[in-house]
């Protein structure tokens, strides 16, 4: 990933608001108008921030779509190199994101950093006048998500969270099938995400890196192989394979319960059993909402993958039917007795969610060209983003975290 020359070591976004908070000059505003005529017949010209694994992966799915990927940025060499390799052809690379900002030739950039660059990244970004694909979860902090949400409403730009069961048309089939009324009232949501993870990975840096640009807003520390490459497993970048997984499934929640923020929210983990790691692979959340509901979340990274089909599922428990969500299918189950299901497992194709992220790009792509909201928009991910901080807080105090609408804090 890149990142600016000596960043302030802060989790707060106070020195950056201070520094351009949502201030773009006149010149900017036209180069930004200029760059939206350039894009209406033409492909959209895009700069990749962040070419790791699932940086690369983006790179690669921008292009496949029509996309041209003109510049990449990674401050670790060896992630610069296959972003370049996975890019179009003549791309430019950059070690300093704010490089790729400055570049005319770019309409909008994806960010796939570490959790805790993605506020200042797509801030700086807004400014520049680019609209923005943002990885998940959309802010490390809650004071994070609504400077985004400040920032990108104020400069009038397109971002796009990179929650992508928004724009499949599966999810989206079952969105209308909970709209429609068939299940009754639902007052309980249960959920998992299961896996299983031996431990931390042991690979070792083996090319040029910015280690101070790597770390950013994070506390200074020394070249560590293990945080770099096991980043989601420290508090400083990320709040581990809990919210990492949960803003999947929670922001899914939230869209088709038509929920906003949670009222309050408890957690609970297991043991870590991954040396080093920081945050635990077992632990469950219990989220309530305003609209009169609970929601559970339950993430096993110790557990045996018993069917990958509903490894990741989501019940939606209502009066007159339970709606059993998966990645590549469903089950209702009604009063009657009848169960109505969507592919039937047999032919249940193991991948084949992928082509949700794919028509996810789309819908960014599609929204930048005619300026229309992307169906992920900066609320919802501000939203999914209160709930999940709120589960780590939980998780840490051992209390129940409630949340004031009014004052925009958490209370215990």
């Amino acid at each position: 990933m890149g990142a600016a020359a000596s960043p302030p070591k802060t989790h707060t976004l106070e020195l950056m608001q201070r520094r351009q908070f949502v201030k773009i000059s006149s010149a900017q505003a036209v180069g930004a108008a200029a760059l939206s005529a350039q894009t209406a017949n033409g492909p959209i010209r895009i700069g990749a921030i962040g070419t790791g694994g699932r940086g690369t992966y983006l790179t690669a799915e921008f292009k496949e779509v029509g996309a041209r990927v003109n510049a990449v940025c990674d401050v670790y060499e060896p992630n610069l190199e296959r972003g370049l390799a996975a890019a179009s052809t003549g791309a430019k690379s950059y070690t300093d994101y704010r490089r790729i900002l400055d570049d005319k030739n770019i309409d909008a950039v994806v960010i796939a950093t570490p959790d805790h660059w993605h506020a200042r990244m797509v801030i700086d970004s807004v400014n520049a006048g680019k609209d923005v694909y943002i990885e998940k979860p959309m802010s490390h902090t809650i004071p994070d998500g609504f400077a985004m949400v400040k920032a990108v409403r104020a400069t009038k730009r397109i971002v796009q969270v990179g929650t992508q069961r928004r724009s499949s048309p599966l999810f989206q089939e079952e969105k209308g099938i909970v709209d429609s009324g068939e299940l009754g009232p639902v007052r309980l949501v249960t959920s998992q995400w299961l896996n299983y993870r031996d431990g931390l990975s042991k690979a070792k840096l083996k090319g040029k890196i910015d280690w101070q640009q790597w770390l950013g807003p994070a506390p200074a520390r020394e070249v560590d192989d293990s945080r770099f490459y096991n980043w989601l497993f420290y508090e400083d970048y990320s709040h581990g394979l809990l919210v990492g997984q949960a803003a999947h499934i929670v922001d899914c929640i939230q869209w088709f319960m038509n929920a906003g923020a949670p009222l309050a929210v408890t957690c609970t983990g297991g043991k870590i059993n991954q040396e080093g790691a920081e945050t635990p692979e077992t632990a469950s959340m219990a989220i309530e909402f305003p609209e009169n509901f609970l929601a559970i979340f339950t993430l096993g990274y110790q557990a045996m993958r018993y069917h990958w089909s509903q490894d990741q599922i989501k019940q939606f428990h209502g009066s007159k039917a339970r709606f059993d969500v998966m990645r590549e299918g469903y089950a209702l189950y009604a009063q009657s007795s009848r169960r109505i299901e969507k592919p039937t497992r047999e032919k249940l194709e193991l991948g084949s969610f992928e082509p949700a992220s794919r028509a996810h790009i789309r819908n960014f792509l599609d929204c930048v060209r005619t300026r229309q909201e992307p169906n992920s928009p900066v609320e919802t991910g501000l939203n999914t983003s209160i709930a999940l901080a709120m589960s780590f807080d939980s998780l840490r105090s051992g209390r129940r975290i409630r949340w004031n609408a009014a004052t925009q804090k958490t209370e215990s």
